[in-house]
């Protein structure tokens, strides 16, 4: 096993807040019994967070960055996993308090690995990444409060996004009717074939007037976005449906009264990702191989860039600009 890689690293001390690719050694891993091979990872908006230094999310420096990895096996002194195995992690510290993705070597506890489920490659495991896996959360939390395609509309907010956009792609394939909301106008063909059947702007989704509440016209949300548009489209759920809320790109505070709560039954789903139950987490990638493999976000919105120009793929992520989802390819 060569004894250095490369790592995207982020710095902050008395020389001030940098960052760039590294040359760093094996032997300096951080603490974990499998060693990873990394092959693909992926840019989501909390690793933009975690390489300015108003992202407030990192734990101490210095960091690589990458909240989802994917690749082979190396070293593993935990008889689950083998030289040569398939893995993937997503969530847990990754990224955050422990060395991530964006390198080419990653050491990490085996109980944060799921191994790739047949029905998917590891570059797919990685184009689907936290994001794909926070909207299948949304989507099964849904379910399992009562959504059912007979229930009626459903709204995939920011749905550009990586978690919207997988959300459109599952819904769709599900047979729900998806209505997707974007305030990018040269979207909205893209997102049809993603598997909305509507799509509308977001301030047409904020159009409430002022009451509590307006009249009922969906059953659900998957909202990755917060702030305030939680709070407007509360007010058009249907009586007992519910908002899956997993994002606060549009802020963290909601603004909202008790009325869609105590007189529609409305419920407001908290989804999250990182502490995901291992049982119920390999089970959301399981049918993430299968019966809701997101297979048009899978082929029509994903965009792969080599580690040389994550720095791109981070500045776009936190510009809002991001279409579909980036994927950083180690192997290249």
């Amino acid at each position: 096993m060569e004894q250095a890689y490369r790592a995207f690293r982020v710095n902050q001390d008395e020389q001030g807040f940098r960052t760039g690719i590294e040359m760093l050694q094996i032997a300096n891993l951080p603490e974990g019994d499998v060693t990873v091979r990394v092959h693909y990872s992926s840019v989501n908006y909390k690793d933009g967070l975690a390489s300015i230094p108003e992202g407030k999310i990192v734990r101490s420096y210095p960091i690589t960055p990458g909240i989802d990895l994917a690749g082979e096996v190396l070293e593993s002194s935990d008889s689950r996993y083998q030289p040569g195995d398939l893995v993937l992690c997503t969530g847990y510290g990754l990224g955050v308090s422990q060395d991530g993705g964006l390198a080419d070597v990653a050491r990490v506890p085996s109980d944060w690995l799921v191994r790739v489920p047949e029905g998917l490659t590891s570059l797919e495991t990685m184009a689907i990444g936290t994001a794909g896996f926070t909207a299948a959360l949304s989507v099964d939390r849904l379910i399992a409060n009562g959504l059912t395609p007979d229930s009626g509309p459903v709204v995939v907010l920011g749905a550009t996004g990586g978690v919207g956009s997988m959300a459109v792609s599952i819904l769709g394939k599900l047979g729900y009717h998806v209505i997707a909301v974007t305030g990018k106008v040269h979207a909205h063909e893209k997102l049809r074939v993603l598997g909305a059947v509507e799509v509308i702007d977001r301030e047409e989704a904020m159009a409430c007037g002022k009451g509590p509440l307006f009249k009922e016209l969906w059953a659900a949300v998957v909202d990755p976005v917060g702030g305030a548009v939680t709070g407007e489209v509360l007010k058009k759920i249907k009586y007992g449906g519910s908002v899956a809320i997993s994002g606060l790109t549009g802020g963290t505070k909601i603004d909202t009264t008790v009325f869609p709560f105590i007189l529609r039954g409305v419920n407001l789903l908290g989804i999250d990702s990182v502490l995901c139950p291992m049982p119920l987490r390999s089970n959301l990638w399981q049918r993430l191989a299968g019966d809701w493999k997101p297979v048009t976000a899978l082929a029509e919105g994903v965009t792969e860039f080599p580690l040389e120009r994550v720095s791109e793929a981070l500045s776009t992520v936190l510009a809002g600009q991001a279409v579909g989802r980036q994927v950083i390819n180690l192997m290249k």
